[in-house]
């Protein structure tokens, strides 16, 4: 069961009260106030953890509470500070306020840790309020509150390449001809309910992440067809990859209507740099003047034909994508507003 977004409820601990207490000990009359402060109450932490592959430990367990801090106590003790609760999510994850909708956390990169919610200050014990005028103070405060929030999970498939197409447009075949992922693959429409994610080698030493999503239909920018749980998983894709297969009916309408989605749905996507891939050949191979589009690639995954030069052709796309963001991050870096120098010139005392 593929599963990529949950709402659960966590709570940061609270601080444990200060204490009220005062030294005794043999032959000592007068003990001054010795009560010690509260413990800090636990933190809310998300971790991401490259073992999980979707959200599906959370159908069971939606409730997580960080320990509470420990009261203060006599001799100057203080209270032992509450456990963290640490929740584990995969790299691609979300945080938001399911109220909201803010977002609080985005957790993608493998080790990631980052504290959500700290825990409930400790409340100072009595030793805290001596003074010259106050020797037996028997004021405390208590420990401050935890955190409590709903929030909504929601998992966004990371890749550098999504293949975007109707149902039955190849896409799943594609993957498991150039890479060692092994999605369903069957002559009928939504074989691919749940996104797969294959690593494809297109030169020694390197490779590529390429995500399956699975069909969508038109409409899906509104939901139809499950089209929301499927187009969160394009977002994070550097790279499309439109498959379109060459002997439906009219190929040139279904990439519009593709085209036209992902625009309803995140303008940002229709921008994203693309090939448009034709699949099936070896089904027909009609003339680019019959099928009135323009298209990059011609292939059949079955007969592994031009699979090779697109595999070539994305690692290429990719290196000079990642080559010109480099450029960038350096021409930002190295940018510096001069500081203002204060010329005096012959400037007489």
């Amino acid at each position: 069961m593929f599963i990529d977004h949950v709402e659960i409820e966590v709570r940061s601990g609270k601080g444990g009260d200060g204490c009220v207490s005062f030294h005794r000990e043999k032959y000592v009359r007068k003990g001054g106030p010795d009560g010690g402060d509260g413990g800090r109450g636990g933190d809310v932490v998300f971790l991401t953890d490259a073992g999980r592959g979707n959200l599906l430990d959370f159908k069971w367990s939606r409730s997580f509470e960080a320990e509470n801090g420990q009261q203060g106590k006599g001799r100057n003790m203080k209270g032992r500070r509450g456990k963290d609760i640490v929740i584990k999510v995969p790299v691609g994850t979300q945080i938001r306020d399911a109220e909201s909708g803010e977002l609080l956390l985005d957790m993608v990169a493998e080790g990631q840790r980052e504290v959500l919610f700290n825990g409930g200050h400790g409340g100072k014990g009595n030793y805290r309020f001596r003074s010259s005028t106050n020797q037996a103070p028997r004021e405390f405060t208590e420990g401050g509150p935890g955190h409590e929030r709903r929030l909504q999970l929601e998992l966004k498939i990371l890749a550098d390449v999504g293949l975007v197409g109707f149902p039955n447009a190849g896409k799943s075949t594609l993957l498991s001809v150039i890479s060692a992922a092994r999605p369903k693959v069957a002559d009928y429409p939504f074989t691919t309910l749940v996104p797969n994610v294959g690593i494809v080698p297109y030169a020694q030493y390197k490779s590529f992440a390429m995500a399956d999503i699975p069909g969508l239909i038109e409409g899906a920018h509104e939901g139809k067809g499950l089209g929301h749980q499927f187009l969160r998983h394009v977002e994070r894709t550097r790279l499309l990859l439109y498959l379109v297969d060459v002997s439906s009916e009219d190929p040139a309408e279904e990439l519009e209507v593709l085209r036209r989605e992902l625009q309803a749905y995140a303008p940002e996507l229709a921008r994203r740099p693309s090939l448009v891939v034709l699949t099936k050949a070896d089904i027909t191979t009609p003339s680019r003047r019959k099928l009135k589009m323009e298209y990059d690639f011609l292939i059949s995954s079955v007969a592994n034909r031009r699979v090779k030069s697109l595999v070539s052709r994305i690692g290429e796309m990719l290196e000079r994508m990642q080559l010109e963001e480099e450029r960038q991050e350096r021409a930002a870096s190295d940018y510096e507003v001069p500081p203002h120098r204060l010329d005096l010139g012959d400037a007489e005392d």
